[in-house]
């Protein structure tokens, strides 16, 4: 790494190691799932190719992220390490933290949906229990997200097929409020399907 806070001190060799601009990004990009370059270069809008190229090589010598090949296909794909993926506390952490800066909604600021697969495993995670399993959709933005919900946890990924108890409908600023409980399910939300998986799901029961 190049630049050192020189501290011994956690929270600063953290810092030496995630704490350059876009490195956290990078690593929200590989917990949605290992990422080829130009994907990464697509999930990240705004950063430049040459700084792309330079944090994932500061985090790989680092040991964060690791190149191996796809399982479909002999292409090179980013993904975290398991060192590397314990920083998923953390970020889920800052995402929780970061529930009133959300509420204001995007401005002029970019989005993806597929962002939502991090921040919305953040903020139900910790929710209680579900009295049943229940699978939903949530649609924003043209994209299919799936968010199931058992007694073990939350899983929250892309939509792979599977069958959805039902789906929602909604800006993503409702979306995110729906799943931090600062907002209820209203008419401004559109379900299809079972309203009630919505709510166990959502906990909004």
């Amino acid at each position: 790494m190049s630049r050192s806070y020189g501290q011994y001190c956690g929270l600063a060799r953290t810092l030496d190691v995630v704490g350059d601009r876009w490195n956290l990004l990078i690593v929200r990009e590989l917990l949605i799932a290992p990422a080829r370059y130009r994907e990464l270069l697509d999930g990240l809008p705004g950063v430049a190719t040459n700084l792309l190229t330079d944090r994932l090589r500061d985090l790989e010598t680092a040991g964060v992220i690791e190149r191996r090949l796809a399982e479909e296909s002999n292409a090179i794909v980013y993904a975290l390490t398991p060192w590397g993926a314990e920083l998923r506390e953390p970020i889920e952490a800052l995402i929780r933290w970061s529930t009133p800066l959300m509420m204001r909604g995007p401005g002029g600021d970019r989005f993806r949906a597929e962002w939502l697969v991090v921040a919305l495993r953040a903020l139900l995670a910790g929710r209680p229990h579900v009295r049943r399993s229940s699978t939903i959709g949530i649609a924003v933005d043209g994209q299919l997200l799936q968010v199931r919900a058992t007694r073990s946890g939350i899983e929250v990924s892309l939509h792979d097929g599977r069958a959805l108890d039902a789906v929602v409908r909604a800006d993503a600023s409702i979306i995110l409020g729906l799943a931090a409980g600062g907002l209820i399910l209203d008419e401004h939300v559109e379900v299809e399907g079972d309203e009630a998986a919505v709510r166990a799901v959502l906990n909004q029961d």
